[in-house]
């Protein structure tokens, strides 16, 4: 499976692969902006996107309702800024910042059984 991940922190991103690598994804696409999500996601249609809120520049939510247009990906939010997800995004799955290996695997999993992006 591939995930698609943005995140413009490495450390996290990195920590997000990993948890992901361990539920079973294989192949991962990086983006810290907007643009280079929404890039990556036409390179090569991801199974799974987790997105932070809050990017320099612009909004992992933007992104997500930018690729999800086209075709509902499953998408997780894991961020600092819960409260916008639950504003903009209602319906979302959703790990806040800071968070553990076990609730971004548990989140993923709910999240790819809900399949809606």
């Amino acid at each position: 499976m591939h995930a698609l991940i943005i995140e413009d922190e490495p450390l996290i991103a990195m920590a997000i692969e990993d948890v992901l690598r361990d539920c079973g994804f294989t192949s991962f696409d990086f983006a810290v902006s907007v643009d280079e999500a929404v890039a990556a996601a036409e390179r090569r249609c991801p199974d799974l996107i987790t997105a932070d809120v809050d990017l320099r520049p612009g909004s992992g939510i933007a992104a997500v309702q930018t690729i999800c247009a086209a075709k509902p990906i499953p998408a997780l939010f894991i961020t600092g800024s819960p409260a916008e997800v639950r504003i903009r995004m209602p319906g979302h799955a959703l790990v806040e910042k800071p968070f553990s290996a076990t609730h971004i695997a548990a989140a993923a999993k709910l999240t790819l059984e809900m399949g809606h992006g």
